[in-house]
């Protein structure tokens, strides 16, 4: 198998951003990383495709996106009260698909989230649908596949 190394760390360099951002709480710049058409999605069932048509944790177009961060920015609701502290671990990042209007890349996530003194994990398989831009990517769709999404999830008060 050959690789492009300078597309996968380019990939890899902007998933990592992505990740520091959202662990930082930089929304407003999160936010900035998207198309306007881009989807955010958390299903329920690990072997759905069919996000449309299905029951999801979130499917976020652009304006749910900004009311997502706005209640997380506000604490207008109650998974934003005491809002914890979150560590993302990326690895295992590889590149499904190269074109020069779309990049798929696909990568293992652990989030660690720290809050009322106790620590929890959320382990994930996570698919990026990147839109190639001057000197980077927009964000088209994000697919997190939690691997205990069809369980007990208590309050979240951050995005995966």
């Amino acid at each position: 198998m050959k690789s492009n190394t300078q597309l996968l760390a380019q990939v890899t360099e902007f998933i990592g951003y992505e990740a520091d951002l959202l662990d930082h709480k930089g929304y407003q710049d999160w936010l900035s990383l998207w198309t306007e058409k881009g989807l955010y999605i958390v299903p329920t069932d690990l072997d759905e495709t069919d996000y449309l048509n299905t029951v999801n944790l979130a499917l976020d177009d652009a304006d749910m996106r900004r009311m997502r961060v706005a209640r997380l920015e506000n604490g207008e609701s109650v998974s934003a009260n005491s809002v914890g502290y979150t560590v993302r671990m990326m690895s295992r990042i590889r590149v499904l698909e190269a074109g020069d209007d779309v990049v798929i890349a696909r990568c293992a996530m652990t989030l660690n989230e720290l809050r009322h003194g106790k620590l929890v994990t959320y382990p994930a398989n996570v698919e990026y649908t990147l839109k190639p831009v001057d000197g980077g990517f927009k964000l088209d769709r994000k697919v997190v596949k939690l691997l205990h999404a069809d369980g007990f999830l208590r309050t979240v008060s951050f995005i995966f």
